[in-house]
């Protein structure tokens, strides 16, 4: 396409070359200096030749207007040709960048809310804070898959009817789940790093990002 360009831009400045002389032989001008230094000069040497010359310059005259109307049509035409390839590439090369889903759909100011809460959980140097923040984790994914109409008596029901073609984090989710489970049933008992309790709470954000909740 800039090939394409590139032609056309060459070709409109030969038409302006090509006008630009044939004005000039055409012009009062040029008639007279032919007239009052050429002409003499084959009449006396030449004057054959000076018949040959003048036809030929006649000639010139005549068509030089339909010549000039015809390359003010081509130049327009190139022009014309021109914008439309632009056209062409600002549709190519400067495409919006538009968000891959819909936000007033699948945005969610509530759940990016407490997900905010689940950070501040899991960033406390305290480790119930860190068991607390997997259980609200725990709690966003049940609302998410209840908008996604996975139907169960709990979040672990819901997830059996979770087909992973359509939900790639499936296993992250399940993952996540069954250590919220082990919270749930050892309470304090359960021994947990925070190190461990963040790669928890990522199993969780990889499902919300997936399905771009946060």
């Amino acid at each position: 396409m800039k090939e394409e360009k590139k032609e056309i831009e060459i070709g409109v400045v030969v038409i302006i070359v090509l006008i630009i002389v044939i004005a000039i032989a055409s012009s009062p001008a040029a008639f007279s200096f032919v007239s009052t230094y050429i002409s003499p000069y084959f009449k006396s040497h030449y004057p054959g030749f000076l018949f040959i010359i003048q036809s030929i310059f006649g000639w010139i005259l005549g068509i030089s207007i339909v010549i000039s109307v015809l390359l003010l049509i081509g130049i327009i035409t190139a022009i014309e040709g021109m914008k439309h390839i632009r056209k062409k590439e600002a549709a190519i090369y400067d495409l919006k960048v538009e968000t891959a889903y819909d936000e007033n759909v699948k945005g969610d100011p509530t759940l990016t809310k407490k997900w905010q809460s689940v950070m501040s959980h899991v960033d406390s140097p305290n480790g119930s804070d860190w068991r607390h923040a997997i259980i609200e984790a725990d709690i966003i994914l049940g609302e998410i898959l209840t908008k996604m109409s996975y139907h169960g008596e709990g979040i672990g029901e819901q997830l059996k009817g979770a087909n992973k073609a359509d939900f790639n984090t499936l296993d992250q989710a399940w993952e996540a789940h069954k250590i919220r489970n082990q919270i749930a049933h050892e309470g304090s008992d359960f021994a947990m790093s925070q190190h461990e309790a963040k790669r928890v709470v990522n199993l969780y954000k990889q499902v919300l990002e997936e399905f771009f909740y946060i």
